[in-house]
């Protein structure tokens, strides 16, 4: 298998939302935008799928070690050998790939946040970085765009937290902030024993509007210049948003269940956008 093709099926089969936005690209930038989505996924993947922390570490260390080594010539894993060649069209840094891996490493270290200031530093890494190296792809003419990709990828971060709370706390990981929490009295436990209360929704709207004005402060962000170049982020969102607002109009019940669309359904709110210009 080319390195291509294995990004190509790593993509596809992550069944993600951004894959159906990456189909509306030119050959060139679809290329470069798989190869990176092929490259998150794989460090992700080394979080939710290797139970050992200890041999998680040593696989994300790993990456680093490779992400150096490519970025020097000398790449050996599919996915870096995929990437490589679109780096310097497309200004993809080093420093890019390592926070990714830096945040899939909180991952392993901190499963609890106090606060929504120390949840944006963890999305800023997994979520903001992917969103700017994502509107670089894409097209960015506008340095401006770089602070509305930011903000839409933290937009979209709390969308896959609310979605996968239950799912979470399964696993040990509570990204709702510590105090929020409290500020709602809603303890850990009934999230790891999924159990619904009017506290726990109260808490769950609170976050969803959140996302919401994160969303509306993303569009605001969007230089006039670069809309057009930015349409598949906008493809995103409108796949995104629509998904907050299906856990909505399903009262949040996402402790025992993930909440998702349909592969037809999120392409056809990309050709929507690709289209016709609205979500």
């Amino acid at each position: 298998m080319t390195p291509q093709a294995y990004v190509q099926q790593k993509a596809a089969n992550s069944g993600s939302s951004f894959y159906y936005a990456f189909l509306f690209l030119p050959a060139p930038q679809r290329a470069a935008i798989t190869a990176f989505y092929a490259f998150c996924r794989e460090v992700d993947d080394v979080v939710d799928e290797i139970s050992d922390p200890s041999v998680a570490q040593s696989t994300l260390a790993w990456w680093q070690k490779e992400v150096t080594q490519a970025f020097a010539g000398q790449a050996t894993h599919p996915v870096m050998k995929a990437l490589m060649p679109h780096v310097s069209d497309y200004g993809i840094e080093a420093h890019h790939l390592m926070a990714v891996i830096e945040g899939c490493q909180m991952d392993l270290t901190q499963t609890r946040y106090l606060d929504y200031v120390g949840l944006q530093r963890y999305c800023h890494l997994v979520a903001g970085v992917v969103g700017e190296v994502a509107a670089k792809i894409f097209g960015q003419t506008d340095p401006a765009t770089t602070q509305y990709a930011h903000t839409l990828g933290l937009a979209f971060q709390l969308t896959n937290i609310l979605r996968d709370v239950g799912e979470d706390a399964m696993r040990g990981r509570i990204y709702l902030p510590i105090d929020e929490l409290k500020q709602f009295d809603v303890k850990a436990q009934e999230l790891t024993q999924r159990q619904y209360s009017d506290r726990f929704t109260a808490l769950m709207k609170f976050q969803a509007k959140r996302a919401h004005q994160l969303y509306e402060e993303a569009f605001a962000l969007l230089p006039a210049a670069d809309k057009q170049a930015q349409k598949p982020g906008l493809m995103m969102a409108s796949i995104y948003r629509t998904l907050l607002r299906e856990i909505e109009a399903d009262n949040f019940q996402v402790l025992h269940q993930r909440i998702s669309l349909t592969p037809l359904r999120k392409l056809w709110l990309a050709w929507k956008m690709q289209a016709l210009g609205r979500m």
